[in-house]
């Protein structure tokens, strides 16, 4: 768990002389203080031993995680859960390169992230050093920006600046590479209160006359519909979203990424679209006369990369803080450009009612007709049960993460979320081991809430070394893995599109999750059947430490609906399920 002792600061309480000297790492933990980051997640080595020594009198708790990708996943977590910015620390070299996928995953998803990498002095570089590698490089597509500290005095104004890039505009992961010699360097340390940043002034505010259009379109409009993605989640404007979609009576749809950004309860809410989405979803794309998409990238998983058949009876309108998302993907016809918390406050204001009734009576309808279901078994234990029954037990009053798969799809399409940051996944990169170390930090960021970490036995494998992290700092998790013995969304790509040519998918051999699970000190349960998978969900909740569940699925499930790549969304594959 590492230490926790109060440092001498501008937030200790305690005077400090102006002309005192602070190394480089003093410096940096300082900064990260006086950001009022609560924890830091990483794993040491050489370049940043100076960063781990004044760590050791820090003021900071520090996670050590098993795996880089255990601890920036940890972190995304922490940010996804709480809307600041998650703070990993790696080493040179392999430690650096083991954070790439992680800086990825949180730079398609706009997570706010701050990721510090130690590296070999200057002198050195360029020289194939011991464990030196080019991180900046490695990493320019993925980051939102990045620096190289090549002078310790510069430290405080480059933490501040990342802090800010981070969190605002559209948020995302920043680099700071920080070589060993500059951690070394002595300086007084001064914080900036403030920062600026020549050429970076997001445009937070919607210009008034593009609001003014919005209004109109609304009022002429016939079969309205909201297209809610993560942006609504980021912004804060859940509350601003729910009064512009019942003022105006427009159904919402919400991307996987949107989920809990509009109440799954909701009689407006038509549900997830795209290739796993809902039938009322997916049809109300295709008849809407005006499409509003409120944070949303408009990306292939919603429009299967068929644009002349998405919404091609639709004027678009696009809000988005990212100017450069809107035109990208779908022609729009009224482009705002701003935070949306801020567009929704602003559009509320004197906002009509579309006529919108028969259109309302028809996806309701679409909705009722064409529910979700699978066939159900007394036999076997279906996946969509479990999930299902893990809302019903928690009155859906928990905090989901996903790994990436089957069992992601299926938490989407049958836990519905009542609240934004309730719902923690991997979407633009499709990670795998995302979920279970994004718990540990949701768990860290919110202690007060439920965590579950629902997971394949795919995904659990690549990261359960965290396991060890969970049992030695008491992270009071429930893992949830839905066992089919494959990677179960690969097979059923390669049932319905590759003539059951099953190639590498079967992961027999995989490990005994409850002795494996215990070897950690964690508590497990397995679970066959219905009678036992209620059962050891029970004790689970009840255990007031961490908790596995190997539910063992029928390995032969799919997740319907699906529409297949390449496809338009009026080629729903629905699948023989019923109720």
């Amino acid at each position: 768990m590492g230490h926790t002792v109060t440092m001498v600061g501008s937030q200790s309480g305690k005077a400090e002389s102006p002309k005192t000297e602070y190394t480089g790492s003093e410096i940096l933990l300082r900064c990260l203080i006086e950001e009022q980051v609560d924890v830091v997640f990483g794993y040491p080595g050489g370049a940043v031993l100076p960063i781990y020594d004044s760590l050791y009198e820090g003021g900071l708790r520090h996670l050590l995680a098993r795996h880089e990708q255990g601890a920036i996943h940890a972190a995304d977590g922490y940010a996804r859960a709480t809307g600041k910015p998650g703070v990993v620390i790696a080493t040179s070299g392999p430690g650096a390169t083991n954070l790439v996928t992680g800086i990825a995953t949180a730079q398609m998803d706009s997570i706010p992230m701050v990721c510090i990498t130690g590296n070999v002095s200057q002198e050195l570089m360029g020289t194939d050093a011991f464990q030196e590698a080019d991180i900046m490089g490695i990493t320019m597509p993925i980051v939102k920006h990045s620096y190289l500290v090549t002078d310790v005095c510069d430290l405080p104004r480059i933490v501040k600046e990342a802090f800010h890039l981070a969190s605002t505009g559209r948020p995302g992961p920043v680099l700071i590479d920080i070589p060993k010699d500059v951690a070394n360097a002595r300086d007084t340390f001064h914080y900036p209160k403030g920062v600026s940043i020549r050429g970076y002034q997001p445009t937070s505010s919607a210009h008034p006359l593009q609001l003014a259009r919005l209004r109109e379109v609304i009022a002429e409009a016939k079969r309205p519909v909201i297209l809610a993605g993560g942006g609504v989640v980021t912004a804060g404007a859940e509350k601003e979203l729910i009064t512009f979609a019942e003022q105006t009576q427009i159904p919402v749809i919400t991307t996987l990424m949107g989920l809990g950004g509009f109440p799954g309860q909701h009689p407006l809410w038509l549900g997830m679209p795209g290739m796993h989405g809902t039938y009322a979803a997916n049809h109300a794309l295709l008849e809407t006369d005006l499409l509003i998409g409120i944070g949303a990238r408009f990306d292939d998983r919603v429009t299967m990369g068929r644009l002349d058949k998405f919404a091609t009876k639709a004027k678009i309108v696009h809000m988005d803080i990212d100017p450069a998302e809107i035109g990208k993907n779908v022609n729009t016809f009224i482009p705002i450009v701003g935070d949306v918390k801020n567009v929704l406050q602003a559009a509320n204001v004197d906002l009509p009612q579309s006529d919108s009734a028969a259109w309302i009576e028809k996806v309701t309808g679409w909705r009722e007709s064409y529910p979700l279901c699978y066939r159900d078994s007394e036999d076997r234990l279906k996946p969509q049960w479990v999930i299902r029954h893990l809302y019903e037990t928690t009155g859906g009053d928990a905090v989901v993460t996903t790994d990436v798969g089957q069992h992601q799809m299926w938490v989407a399409q049958y836990f519905h979320f009542a609240r934004p940051r309730s719902f923690i996944s991997s979407g633009g990169l499709g990670t795998m081991g995302f979920g279970f170390p994004a718990a540990l930090g949701a768990q860290l960021a919110t202690p007060e809430q439920l965590v579950i970490s629902v997971t394949g036995d795919g995904g659990f494998q690549m990261t359960n070394q965290e396991l060890a992290v969970a049992s030695l700092a008491n992270i009071p998790v429930k893992v949830v893995i839905i066992n089919n013995q494959n990677l179960g969304m690969v097979r059923q790509w390669q049932e319905v599109f590759y003539h059951k040519r099953y190639s590498e998918v079967d992961l027999s051999g995989s490990p005994d999750f409850v002795k494996l699970t215990e070897a950690y000190g964690v508590k497990a349960w397995r679970a066959k059947t219905k009678e036992e998978a209620i059962t050891a969900w029970a004790e689970a909740l009840a255990h007031p430490g961490p908790a596995v569940v190997d539910f063992w699925v029928a390995p032969d499930e799919n997740v319907y609906p699906m529409v297949a790549p390449g496809k338009g969304l009026d080629e729903m594959i629905m699948g023989d399920e019923k109720a």
